[in-house]
């Protein structure tokens, strides 16, 4: 009686809960539709530079669905309002959604301000990969770059994301890095809300953060900053694998 009470409960399909269901898939599986995806594209282009733009494109589409998903799952229909909070959260809960595991590093750009760059030792869409010689320049990593610029569009935070090889001393394959280069105003209206502190001070603010939030009664949990230090004129790391 008590399973026909709960049947009857969910009779209208949109009052069901949204099941996690099981979050993996066969990796055998995804490569051989990836490669699909690849090939067919291949046939419909004349340059390489198209065939990322395709691939950027399909991954877009992943990403603006990712979001969704995620945001209703996960952050209760809440989203990042600041840049950094969203370049967490990419880093992160995005990344372990897709690939099981957090990004190796993300970092902040050194000439420019308005980048920051994820890197992966072997991102699993170019993990498998062969490319022919008269193809070199060509980088499977841009449908990843898609799906970080459809969570980034439709988070708020407009950006150029691309996805670049990188040669890595004493390793025979380079690691694979997305670069994002957050749009003028979407990065100045950060900059503008951001906490301004010299920094020999910052450090030391973001370890006392947690026990202020604790103490105020009025502290909004929604956007943790512990963990990131910003240095000024250096590749920083902001977050690590674990």
């Amino acid at each position: 009686m008590i399973g026909v009470g709960k049947i009857k409960q969910y009779t209208n399909v949109l009052d069901r809960p949204l099941s996690k269901g099981k979050q993996e898939v066969s990796l055998s599986a995804f490569a051989f539709l990836f490669s699909e995806l690849v090939q067919y594209n291949q046939t419909q282009v004349d340059n390489i530079a198209e065939l990322e733009r395709r691939l950027e494109d399909a991954g877009y589409a992943v990403g603006a669905r990712v979001l969704e998903l995620l945001c209703h799952r996960e952050k209760g229909n809440r989203r990042e309002t600041r840049l950094l909070g969203i370049l967490s959260f990419i880093h992160s809960t995005v990344w372990k959604v897709l690939f099981g595991k957090v990004a190796d590093s993300l970092e902040k750009g050194t000439e420019h301000e308005d980048e920051y760059m994820i890197s992966e030792k072997e991102l699993l869409v170019n993990r498998f990969i062969s490319i022919p010689k008269d193809m070199g320049a060509f980088n499977c990593g841009a449908f990843v770059a898609g799906i970080v610029k459809g969570v980034l569009d439709n988070a708020g935070f407009p950006a150029v994301v691309t996805a670049h090889f990188v040669p890595v001393d004493g390793q025979q394959r380079p690691r694979t890095t997305i670069l994002i280069k957050f749009a003028e105003e979407c990065y100045s209206l950060n900059a503008r809300l951001a906490l301004r502190l010299p920094d020999i001070h910052v450090l030391d603010q973001l370890k006392r953060e947690p026990e202020q939030r604790k103490t105020s009664k009025n502290a909004k949990t929604s956007n943790d900053f512990t963990g990131w230090v910003l240095v000024r004129n250096n590749v920083t790391p902001l977050s690590c694998s674990t």
